[in-house]
């Protein structure tokens, strides 16, 4: 049984999803309030976090900064009504792993609360190659670190790992769904924009020019390669 965390003030949501995810098999704490996500987040050991933004004392993003900040790797599905692009590369850049619009369908919710799940587990798999040089960039696969011309980096936990999903295929084409699958752990259903969210960040954060991406490039319907 995995211990899920809803930080939502809605209660008839909160009511409906609680229902839901304990059906699947979860234990869920509800909280109300970002005060009271934040002490349970803390005090209690979460395997995943499910967070409104619109929090009668404050946002979201505060609780999810907060945590970021305190070293909690805890993964966090930001579930909110605000779906301007803005407000998801804000959650994304403070360490969410998934964002969820409302309204939202159930199934697909569960599939990625699944997925999520999945990824956090710990699971037995060859040993990496421990360093790849592309370019500029340096990636220390085992130590999950990357310098640009000598410098460190700061990538997230989900794009270090896409990252390296797409270094590993190097000059080959991996469409979204493989993404999808490989990185975050969804199913074929799954119609997501992460990734393309996820791969805007590495190229502000890789490329001297991200409009005209050396390293991550756009293959017109099909997905990325890695170019470096």
């Amino acid at each position: 049984m995995s211990q899920i965390l809803l930080v939502e003030d809605n209660v008839s949501l909160a009511r409906g999803l609680c229902s839901n995810l304990e059906f699947e098999g979860h234990v869920v704490q509800v909280a109300g309030t970002a005060t009271e996500g934040l002490q349970l987040a803390r005090a209690a050991a979460v395997d995943l976090v499910i967070l409104d933004l619109m929090l009668p004392d404050g946002d979201g993003y505060r609780v999810l900064r907060e945590l970021r900040e305190a070293g909690h790797e805890t993964p966090v599905l930001i579930l909110s009504a605000l779906g301007e692009e803005a407000d998801k590369v804000r959650g994304f850049r403070f360490g969410a792993d998934d964002y969820v619009t409302k309204p939202f369908g159930l199934l697909e919710l569960i599939a990625r609360v699944d997925a999520l799940l999945r990824r956090a587990r710990p699971r037995e798999t060859p040993a990496p190659p421990s360093r790849v040089t592309s370019g500029d960039l340096a990636i220390d696969i085992a130590d999950r670190r990357v310098t640009r011309r000598g410098r460190e980096v700061t990538l997230r936990p989900r794009e270090f790992d896409l990252l390296v999903a797409l270094v590993r295929r190097r000059g080959e084409l991996v469409s979204r769904v493989d993404l999808l699958r490989d990185v975050w752990g969804y199913d074929d259903t799954v119609v997501s924009r992460t990734v393309d969210t996820h791969v805007a960040e590495l190229r502000r954060k890789l490329e001297d020019d991200p409009a005209n991406p050396r390293y991550i490039i756009t293959v017109l319907k099909g997905g990325y390669r890695w170019a470096g």
